[in-house]
């Protein structure tokens, strides 16, 4: 028997699909959201996360479908670049597909989940949210916002039984940074900068999502969880 639908956006690859996957095992219906519309498990809906419109037909299927419970904003994208050559329009698609997507998706879930009554909004964010990383403006700004709205969100919609975290993991390995982090430099400086000397996986994310769903800890929400192997407070 199903614990109810929870939608991952991104959820095609990387953290969004471990994410998926983890989820289905603790017995939750999957609705994936990606642009190629694949999702190991569950469902996959085509989406484009940076199209308003996009998102709210998504939604509206997958409510169409039974009751939701819950909602991941998995969904975003890294790329550096020195700030004095950052033009307004790179920023504005960091914070479009970073942030204006995390709001969208929320207020599209909203009638949904209040109808639910007792429901949870996972937002993953990033450590890089209180750091001063160079070349990394839009990036830092966009994952800042992600922690503003959850802080936000979860005040105001407390009252309809509706949760709201911000995971904010620090280097997670994946296949998209895979041969990056495996190149021995790199390894060396996490050694020195990590307390736990490696990079976290995203099914240690994945994890920690599916628990906060399957344990449904009332009196927690609005709050950032950093989950860095410690390096935010080794700074």
């Amino acid at each position: 028997m199903s614990n109810g639908q929870i939608i991952v956006t991104g959820a095609s690859r990387g953290i969004g699909e471990a994410i998926a996957i983890e989820l289905d095992r603790r017995g939750f219906q999957v609705a994936g959201l990606s642009r190629s519309g694949s999702c190991s498990v569950g469902i996959g809906i085509v989406c484009d996360m940076t199209d308003e419109i996009s998102i709210a037909k998504a939604i509206a299927k997958v409510a169409a479908n039974g009751s939701i419970v819950g909602l991941v904003n998995n969904a975003g994208a890294h790329e550096a670049k020195p700030s004095a050559e950052l033009s307004l329009s790179e920023f504005e698609a960091a914070m479009r597909l970073n942030a204006s997507a995390v709001l969208v998706g929320c207020r599209e879930a909203y009638p949904h989940l209040k109808e639910t009554g007792d429901s949870l909004i996972v937002n993953i964010g990033s450590f890089f949210d209180k750091l001063a990383v160079a070349e990394n403006l839009a990036y830092c700004a966009s994952k800042a916002a992600v922690g503003a709205i959850t802080r936000c969100l979860a005040s105001e919609w407390a009252k309809d039984g509706i949760k709201v975290l911000d995971i904010a993991p620090g280097y997670i390995e994946t296949e998209l940074n895979r041969d990056f982090l495996a190149n021995e430099k790199v390894r060396s400086w996490l050694k020195r900068r990590v307390p736990m000397g490696r990079p976290g996986t995203a099914n240690e994310v994945a994890r920690l999502v599916g628990a906060l769903y399957s344990e449904k800890i009332g009196f927690l929400t609005g709050e950032t969880i950093y989950m860095d192997g410690g390096q935010g407070a080794n700074l």
